[in-house]
């Protein structure tokens, strides 16, 4: 089945799909309308029976590579603290719960003894009740005070859908409770003739880092009732907060503490994590503060068949000839299209935006052939949606309404949809806890559930379904953030400085770092010391110097020449490579060409066309050694982690056939270069080790490039994060090292642990991508492999089995992961003020492949529902004339995800952002 009346950026999109035929597992009459188990009074097929039936379509047995059986589990049965008001015990009794499981009752008792809990129990497990019934009782307590308002409480959720979600089930919850508990939601959708009211009068206040941070503490004298009774602050999906994103909500919720203390009041905190390796630590890190671990799970749970499954190889070829696998995106829309007409209610999770929009089309398409009735009962759900829009659709997938629904990871954190049986997983999320955060949307209230991982053409997929022990048999990752990150902390500094002045005693809470950064920001005129502390000195809101997401830079908004109508933003690290002058840009099933990209405006005029190709952006980079923290041999090789400049400059782009990738041609781009300073793990190889590795010099740059590219792709295995997270560059000479080298790099200004944590693990991550590289059935490299999806270089040269024997030789001599290891997620050694600026280096001749700027978490630009402002970084000892540091750009067409449209300006008092130079030496 060819979609001809598709537009064409969706046939590029798709891909194989286009040659493979229709197919359904369960024959149907067109006329015959399927109904969920719920709707037929039918008892459900078991998760086994299901994947049989998916299995059966078309001989697709043999796609799947493991089944995994997770058995049914009792549940434990305690009995609520004494300590728990009798209307609270009775209103949780009205909503069908008489004894609460072990763990909730555990958790409830360190919350009223004022200790902060986090509880790391599984999905469905009930964490939220275990958190609200000692929160509820309180607030019942504080409704008894004079004002009606002796006790609060703040909830902070990474998503505005979890938020609106947890405020309806608080409502249903404390309905018998009348007007004693007062929940509303405070986010960029809350009408600003409610605002006031939130601030004055609701007891239960939910909300999101992106608004405490923009919205709140800017503002907290109008808070000042609120933040007087604050009792606790509730952290849900507390896993989310890593990376640079992490680091900033750790010092966010410093800043709130401290205002909180002039206010009187010391809040407990509440956190709640499905997924989470080491609890205790993850949460006492972000938020400064000693926190007892609930993770003994005592309640039940259905059977879970997680299956493994691999698209087939088609009759098509990519780059070099090599063999391409039909696309995650088209397997999953078959699936779904499957799974709804057996009437399994499924959500199906997606990277991007773009394939969220494509499964719906294709599966909507695919049932209209069978009854066209049922074309409403499958659609798509991702951020950028209006409010009404996204609660509609949530409202439909819990009632039933809805049996398909392809969803962004706007819909994974927590949101309550009982009734579904099935999840389909389009690629490796990027980390385990993501995986089985995804996982358990399914099969809620104990019911057994379907969950099935499809993979994607990429290194980590392709070992992954082959060696399901990595996934079954290991732990989620450890959580990591570093909240003493320079870049991270200096801004926010600045912002606590306008808050309230900031004084010694207030340094111990932001980190040992804060001291020697206040110097730098005094010399930037930033902060002015006082004998009573340093103050802000800007008219500006210093809040607006912290962009928490990490999407850097004014956005660029994407505009129609012909008409001025917006269509969208598009963040400004990634605009170089998404909307460059003659890109093709996709939006809403529309192909547009963007004629012009000015960035003294921040503007890409486009005009709608019919292009009969897709374009890719190519770039160079390159990169310095700034200082080396920590070295150790490997052989006569080294084994290197430090600071590192990376330098890059998209300066071409491709013209590719659809559908068969063919390229059309190359054109020119004169695009100022981006400059990153980051961290970075490296290894070098001597002369002797290639000779061992019979890698002579005409096979040298292959094998690093490939071996590279398969780094990057198995990194997420051992860290917590994705391959857009992170960047790479092989020289064969490099000036710095003066040897053959292989870099690794966080593609976050300051670093974001994640080069860190593959220094300590570089025996076990080096050996997987051995492993993974040695394995793929293909001859000469594919996207399996070594072949990467944002490659500055078009993925040339590369050397497969150059690769295999020069990792096989650098693995003979290496140390044990234990010899190389600090604590994992601490600095090695931070970067210091006084550290000099090297002096410019040679540029690299080839670096293939650059990190992009992090993609945004669904519905991060819209949480604080205000444009977007520039980030101020303040990096140690840098000098005023150099390039601000920022993510640079991928050549990626499909990041894994699309920037969220930011919405009108929001109600809070501020004024237009200030664009402040970094402090010199």
């Amino acid at each position: 089945m060819a979609f001809n009346h598709l537009p064409a950026a969706m046939h590029d999109a798709l891909g194989p799909l286009s040659v493979m035929p229709v197919t359904h597992s369960m024959p149907m009459a067109r006329n015959h309308r399927p109904q969920g188990p719920a709707e037929s009074g039918e008892s459900r097929p078991s998760p086994g029976t299901v994947l049989d039936r998916l299995a059966a379509g078309a001989g697709r047995a043999a796609r799947i590579t493991h089944t995994e059986h997770l058995p049914p589990r009792a549940g434990r049965h305690a009995v609520w603290p004494d300590r728990i008001r009798a209307e609270v015990i009775d209103a949780v009794r009205r909503a069908g719960i008489d004894h609460p499981w072990a763990h909730q009752a555990a958790a409830a008792e360190h919350a009223l003894d004022g200790e902060s809990v986090v509880i790391a129990t599984g999905t469905a497990s009930g964490k939220s009740l275990a958190y609200l019934a000692p929160v509820l009782s309180t607030l019942l307590d504080g409704s008894e005070a004079p004002n009606g308002r002796g006790a609060t409480a703040l909830y902070l959720a990474p998503t505005k859908a979890l938020a609106a979600d947890q405020r309806r089930s608080v409502k249903e919850l404390a309905a018998p409770l009348g007007t004693r508990v007062r929940p509303a939601v405070y986010d960029g959708d809350t009408p600003v003739e409610e605002r006031e009211w939130v601030r004055q009068y609701a007891n239960y206040v939910l909300t999101n880092p992106d608004m405490l941070h923009r919205g709140i503490l800017p503002s907290h004298p109008r808070w000042a009732s609120f933040l007087r009774s604050l009792r606790y602050v509730v952290i849900d999906e507390c896993h989310t907060y890593r990376g640079v994103f992490g680091s900033h909500v750790a010092q966010v919720l410093r800043r709130l503490r401290r205002v909180c203390a002039r206010y009187g009041a010391d809040p407990v905190f509440l956190l709640a994590s499905a997924t989470a390796a080491q609890p205790a630590l993850a949460a006492g890190r972000l938020t400064g503060l000693p926190v007892h671990e609930v993770a003994d799970d005592a309640s039940p749970r259905g059977e879970l068949v997680f299956a493994l499954w691999e698209p087939p190889l088609t009759d098509l070829h990519g780059e070099k000839g090599a063999p391409v696998r039909r696309t995650a995106t088209a397997e999953t829309a078959e699936l779904l299209t499957d799974l709804t007409l057996q009437g399994v209610r499924t959500v199906a999770f997606v990277r991007s935006r773009r394939g969220a929009e494509l499964i719906s089309v294709i599966a909507q398409e695919r049932l209209a052939q069978v009854d066209r009735s049922l074309v409403r009962r499958v659609a798509a759900y991702r951020g950028g949606y209006l409010p009404e829009e996204r609660r509609a659709l949530e409202k439909a997938l819990h009632s039933g309404e809805l049996l398909g629904l392809a969803a962004t990871t706007a819909l994974e954190l927590g949101i309550d949809v009982s009734g579904l049986e099935a999840v389909l997983i389009a690629g490796y999320p990027g980390t385990r806890a993501s995986l089985w955060q995804q996982a358990g949307r399914a099969g809620r209230a104990g019911q057994g559930a379907l969950a099935v991982l499809v993979a994607r053409d990429d290194p980590l997929d392709t070992f992954l379904v082959h060696h399901p022990e990595a996934l079954f048999q290991q732990p989620v990752e450890s959580t990591v953030l570093d909240p003493d990150n320079p870049y991270v902390l200096a801004p926010h500094l600045c912002a606590a400085a306008a808050e309230l002045p900031l004084t010694e005693a207030d340094l111990p809470l932001f980190g040992p770092a804060a001291a020697g950064l206040l110097p730098q920001l005094e010399s930037a005129g930033l902060l002015r010391k006082r004998a009573s502390g340093w103050y802000w000195t800007r008219r500006q809101r210093a809040a607006d110097l912290a962009d928490i997401r990490g999407e850097g830079g004014r956005p660029v908004q994407i505009v129609e020449a012909a008409t001025g109508r917006l269509l969208g933003t598009v963040d400004e690290p990634a605009s170089h490579a998404a909307v460059h002058d003659g890109a093709v840009h996709l939006h809403q099933g529309r192909t547009y060409l963007v004629r012009q990209l000015d960035l003294e405006d921040s503007v890409a005029l486009v005009e709608e066309a019919s292009p009969p190709y897709s374009t890719t952006a190519r770039d160079t980079t390159a990169i310095s050694v700034l200082e080396t923290d920590t070295e150790i041999p490997w052989g006569a090789g080294r084994l290197c982690y430090g600071s590192v400049e990376v330098t890059n400059q998209v300066v071409s782009f491709l013209r590719r056939r659809l559908i068969t990738g063919e390229v059309l041609g190359e054109s020119k781009l004169d695009l100022p270069p981006r400059t990153l300073r980051t961290r970075a793990v490296w290894w070098t190889v001597t002369e002797d080790q290639l000779d061992a590795a019979r890698v002579n010099p005409e096979q040298l740059a292959g094998a690093l490039h490939a071996a590279e590219h398969a780094s990057i792709g198995m990194l997420p295995l051992f860290a917590t994060c994705d391959r857009w997270d992170i960047g790479g560059v092989s020289v064969p000479l490099h000036p710095d090292t003066l040897l053959p080298t292989v870099f690794v790099y966080d593609g976050h200004p300051g670093g974001a642990g994640f080069a860190e944590r593959a220094f300590h693990t570089a025996r076990a991550w080096l050996s997987a991508t051995r492993e993974a590289i040695s394995s793929c059935e293909c001859e000469a490299g594919c996207p399996s492999c070594v072949q990467s999806p944002k490659c500055g270089n078009g993925n040339e040269p590369l050397h497969k089995r150059g690769a295999v024997r020069l990792l096989t030789e650098l693995l003979k001599a290496a140390p044990a992961d234990s010899e190389a290891v600090p604590t994992p997620g601490t600095r090695t050694q931070p970067p210091t003020p006084d550290r000099p600026t090297p002096a410019p280096q040679p540029e690299p001749t080839r670096v293939p492949e650059p990190a992009p700027a992090p993609a945004p978490t669904p519905e991060a630009s819209e949480a604080m529902g205000s444009a977007a402002t520039p980030t101020v970084t303040v990096p140690p000892a840098r000098s005023e004339a150099e390039p601000r540091p920022g993510p640079h750009p991928s050549s990626e067409p499909e990041p894994r995800q699309e920037p969220e449209p930011r919405p009108a300006p929001g109600a809070e008092p501020g004024s237009a952002p200030v664009a402040v130079a970094p402090p010199g030496p």
